[in-house]
């Protein structure tokens, strides 16, 4: 299905709804609600590259399927600040112009940091809306709704069109007792449910965890337990966005008489909006600059850092590695690494944990010490959250496809018709009204790589050679060939890198050179025909070679030249 065919008129009274990242993958998630030929846009979030993604800095959805209807956009709602929810939009923008933004003002300002990283801000219109405010979108009506998850200000959305009342949650948990008072809006979730929810999209993240999550406040009972027993100075390491994590360490760190530094760009800058939005507070006499460190006695010293997922140039790999030009560990520190093990960075996390030790630090983390709780529903809220709601349609969204399908197995549990609970996939739409429900044919979708400062000029292919040199290696072959009459003038001569070890590459490389040799003297330019062929002839040469003697698979590459 191409991007012309969504043009295709719908029913009035129906709603057409896709996704073009987040289902099937944590992050990435961009949601797409059309309606009377109106599109309304639901975050634009990005993902960190996996593993075999070497060298991509971040990713993207592809929004090709949105080519030509940028007028179509009526406006991009946004549930909460995270990366996975707002990360993509500075590139979104730039394709597709400058649709009005709207969030919650913690949302928004983290936003305004991003788009003033890429030069965009002052050129994007964005409104704030509070929790239980509706703002008219037409044909579309959405009300923001309070929800609790590991950032301020997240809200969940209720969408009012003409087929009916569609729940979309946010990433969410009922958490009873949060930091900032600011429950989950149970008492509208059951309003919705009287009113009648047509479609219920909810977060899945957690649905493969029985029980309830507990709450953010036992966070900070561990650092209230932590902090007071440390002799030496204490650095903490957690996620710049997570505003109420960052306020139960610094109430520990203030209760306990130590002055705070922050450190890393992402923290400085997420603090500074937090603190003039009024989300976080902070002593102005606690907190110290880097000067200041030096003068300051261990005890009463307290860092917070970016850099909880290991990742290789954040402050607290360059810590841990004793390689940070301002701040060092010394024995009888302590680290927290108050975050969760993503995913893939496992080996990243416990190097960093491993070289910590190895500077003297004692070290807590998710594993060790309740210092993390997670800000997704489990099992029990979102039944409830189906009590409340008691959709006719279900469409779980927000995680990978296993996750898609128990959140579909425990809406069926709580009523919803097992023909209703839907599991849908990246590009797949589905028609919803209130006389029913159709899939329709896939769109197209994708991820768009971003390696420095290019964006989508690496693709698979890409990736895929750049695997292969990681795993196997590069060869080389320089051949300089008469252009008449296509002899050889110099070469075969071999070069490698990362293939086999410089003191046994001269008998070796000339060995394959001679099968090169061997193979020119068989073949004539005539017989190849072009330089591609003989290229190609090249390659098969060496390959077969390199796999019979030492049944290794190197990148080869021919280097052609006529003279």
């Amino acid at each position: 299905m191409s991007s012309s065919e969504l043009v295709k008129p719908l029913h009035p009274e129906a709603v057409r709804l896709f996704a073009l990242g987040g289902l099937g993958e944590i992050g990435m998630n961009l949601l797409v609600l059309e309606c009377r030929q109106r599109l309304l846009l639901i975050d634009c979030g990005l993902m960190f590259p996996e593993a075999y993604m070497l060298g991509i800095d971040l990713v993207l959805p592809d929004i090709s399927a949105l080519a030509g209807r940028q007028d179509d956009i009526c406006g991009l709602v946004l549930t909460h600040g995270h990366e996975d929810h707002i990360g993509a939009i500075p590139f979104l923008i730039q394709q597709l112009g400058f649709p009005t933004i709207y969030g919650t003002p913690l949302t928004l300002g983290l936003l305004r940091n991003k788009l003033e990283e890429h030069d965009l801000l002052g050129r994007v219109e964005m409104e704030e809306v509070r929790p239980r405010q509706s703002i008219d979108l037409p044909p579309f009506n959405v009300e923001f709704f309070r929800v609790a998850h590991s950032i301020v200000d997240g809200a969940g959305l209720a969408i009012r069109t003409p087929a009916g009342l569609i729940v979309h949650t946010g990433d969410f948990k009922i958490d009873t007792t949060p930091v900032d008072n600011q429950p989950t809006d149970l008492a509208r979730l059951a309003a919705y449910g009287e009113e009648g929810v047509l479609l219920l999209l909810a977060d899945s993240t957690n649905v493969e965890k029985p029980g309830y999550t507990l709450s953010e406040r036992v966070v900070g009972e561990a650092f209230a337990e932590i902090i007071p027993q440390c002799s030496g100075a204490v650095l903490v390491a957690t996620f710049s966005s997570n505003i109420h994590r960052i306020q139960q360490v610094v109430d520990a760190a203030v209760a306990n008489g130590r002055k705070i530094l922050v450190n890393g760009r992402s923290m400085v800058a997420n603090i500074a909006t937090a603190r003039q939005l009024g989300y976080l507070f902070i002593p102005d006499d606690s907190l110290i600059e880097l000067r200041q460190m030096r003068d300051l006695p261990r005890q009463q010293l307290l860092i917070i850092t970016t850099g909880s997922q290991g990742e290789p140039r954040s402050s607290l790999s360059r810590i841990a590695l004793d390689d940070h030009k301002q701040i060092q560990l010394t024995p009888g520190d302590t680290v927290i690494l108050s975050s969760k093990f993503i995913p893939g960075n496992e080996k990243a996390i416990s190097d960093v944990i491993n070289h910590l030790y190895r500077r003297g630090a004692e070290v807590f983390y998710e594993k060790t010490s309740e210092v993390h709780v997670s800000g997704h529903a489990s099992q029990e809220e979102l039944k409830l959250l189906q009590a409340l709601t008691r959709p006719k349609y279900f469409v779980p969204v927000h995680g990978e496809y296993r996750h898609l399908v128990k959140h579909a197995e425990l809406a069926r549990t709580m009523g919803v018709l097992p023909e209703h609970a839907v599991v849908l996939e990246n590009g797949d739409p589905l028609v919803v009204s209130a006389n029913g429900l159709r899939r329709e044919p896939r769109l197209q979708t994708g991820r768009v790589f971003v390696d420095g400062k290019g964006v989508g000029d690496v693709g698979l292919m890409e990736l895929r050679d750049r695997s292969h040199l990681a795993n196997h290696g590069l060869v080389v072959c320089l051949l300089v060939l008469g252009q008449s009459d296509g002899r050889i003038i110099y070469g075969p001569e071999l070069f490698t890198k990362g293939f086999v070890p410089e003191e046994e590459k001269r008998d070796f490389l000339a060995q394959a050179a001679n099968a090169v040799s061997a193979m020119l003297e068989e073949h004539s330019l005539a017989t190849l025909g072009d330089w591609e062929e003989l290229r190609t002839e090249v390659r098969k040469t060496l390959r077969r070679f390199f796999n019979r003697q030492v049944d290794r698979r190197p990148l080869i590459l021919p280097v052609i030249l006529e003279l």
